[in-house]
């Protein structure tokens, strides 16, 4: 993946769309504990891409067979 150099000035458009086009994961993980007892626990993965991005990924990793099999 080539690097390259963009002006300092860019519009927010282009932002959302370079983030839409490339897409961005926030994986989160928080544990609270009181000796020794585990309390609390947040796992939290935020996806932000536009669908085609999302798909392309998902389905390279093996998401998408599980979300198109209905549960019972």
């Amino acid at each position: 993946m080539a690097v390259e150099k963009t002006n300092a000035s860019s519009s927010l458009v282009e932002v959302i769309d370079r983030i839409l086009d490339k897409g961005i994961v926030i994986d989160a993980w928080a544990r609270v504990s009181l000796v020794g007892i585990e309390l609390l626990a947040i796992e939290a993965r935020v996806v932000v891409a536009s669908v085609e991005t999302y798909l392309k990924y998902a389905e390279a990793i093996g998401l998408t067979a599980n979300a198109a099999t209905p549960t019972a």
